[in-house]
């Protein structure tokens, strides 16, 4: 007698079909679609600047300068995209920037020459990273609160060193950087740097038992706990993370202009947020794509040279800033209700 052997069936009782996809496979291709949308978006605005300002906006040396202005604040939004996918956010990227550039650029610090001012970015964004992660952490403190009270902190601090003055570095080691006889085969030094902080971040999150439990503990933190995910700790690295890129980026800053002012990284925090969310970063965490926060980065560094190259009012970019990041957000509220 033959046993009758039933099929599989799923949590509802339903027995799947089967030419059903794998789900992975649907994850994978609206990810395609979003990268694919973003690079879309660039390729439009490639297009509308060359069209308005052809002989400009095409030079090599205006893409040389797009790409060098891109690597500052993409370096920071790196460091916020893992921020963000965790469910927190960092207020305070573009005052650490200022702190670590100014700090970095003081007489003393330049007395140690190219390695004292590296060291000294580094670590000051390490250890306003370090403050963050501990009173989010450690204090109970909400991610907005505490990195609100350091941009705060942060800004006044650099403005009390500087004394609302321009530090001039006059490290040739740090200067020689920002010329055209440093680019390798026509590429900034600055560029190479992001390129490289970029490939290490997108191997991180989604290559290492890092990233996982960052995307763990955005997607459903007392979950994670009780998977074995220390969520304290894993917050703590987080914030160090984006400290650290914070430093990173100072540096670069210092070395494309030359100087350390306490007016750097201005609203560094809201392009850092906006790049990584039209990017396809969820603010509520659990999903992070440093593929589509680079993109977003060179989006808006394209308007705003677009905008530059064209003469037209700030006031009018920020407005298009805006409905692109409107945009964004109501595209994965329509993603996210019909995943």
């Amino acid at each position: 007698m033959t046993q009758h052997v039933s099929p599989p069936r799923d949590a509802a009782g339903k027995a799947p079909a089967a030419d059903r996809p794998p789900a992975w496979r649907g994850l994978r291709a609206r990810v395609d679609i979003r990268t694919l949308s973003l690079l879309g978006v660039l390729a439009v605005l490639v297009v509308v600047g060359g069209v308005t300002k052809p002989d400009e906006f095409l030079d090599t040396h205006n893409l040389q300068l797009v790409l060098t202005q891109a690597s500052i604040i993409g370096v920071v939004t790196v460091g916020m995209t893992f921020v963000i996918t965790s469910g927190g956010i960092d207020l305070s990227v573009g005052a650490i920037v200022a702190l670590s550039s100014v700090w970095a650029t003081t007489v003393a610090t330049q007395e140690y020459g190219f390695a004292g001012i590296l060291f000294t970015a580094v670590l000051v964004g390490l250890g306003c990273g370090l403050v963050n992660g501990l009173l989010i952490a450690y204090g109970g403190l909400v991610p907005f609160i505490a990195t609100l009270a350091m941009l705060a902190s942060a800004r006044g601090l650099a403005l009390q060193i500087t004394d609302g003055s321009t530090q001039i570095v006059t490290v040739d080691g740090i200067l020689n950087l920002g010329e055209r006889d440093s680019y390798v085969l026509g590429i900034p030094p600055l560029v190479m740097v992001f390129a490289i902080v970029t490939l290490l971040g997108w191997f991180v999150l989604n290559r290492t038992t890092f990233g996982r439990r960052t995307v763990a503990v955005g997607g459903n933190a007392e979950a994670a706990r009780l998977a074995g995910i220390d969520v304290r700790r894993q917050r703590l690295y987080l914030y160090l993370l984006s400290g650290l890129c914070c430093g990173i980026a100072a540096f670069l800053l210092i070395v494309l202009s030359g100087s350390g002012q306490n007016t750097n990284g201005n609203l560094y925090e809201l392009d850092a947020i906006a790049a990584a969310i039209i990017g396809g970063t969820l603010l509520t965490g659990g999903r992070g794509t440093i593929t589509g926060s680079v993109l977003g980065v060179l989006i808006f560094t394209t308007i705003t040279n677009i905008f530059a190259l064209n003469n037209l009012q700030s006031d009018v970019q920020q407005i298009a800033k805006g409905a692109i990041i409107v945009a964004a957000v109501l595209v994965q509220r329509r993603t996210a209700n019909t995943a």
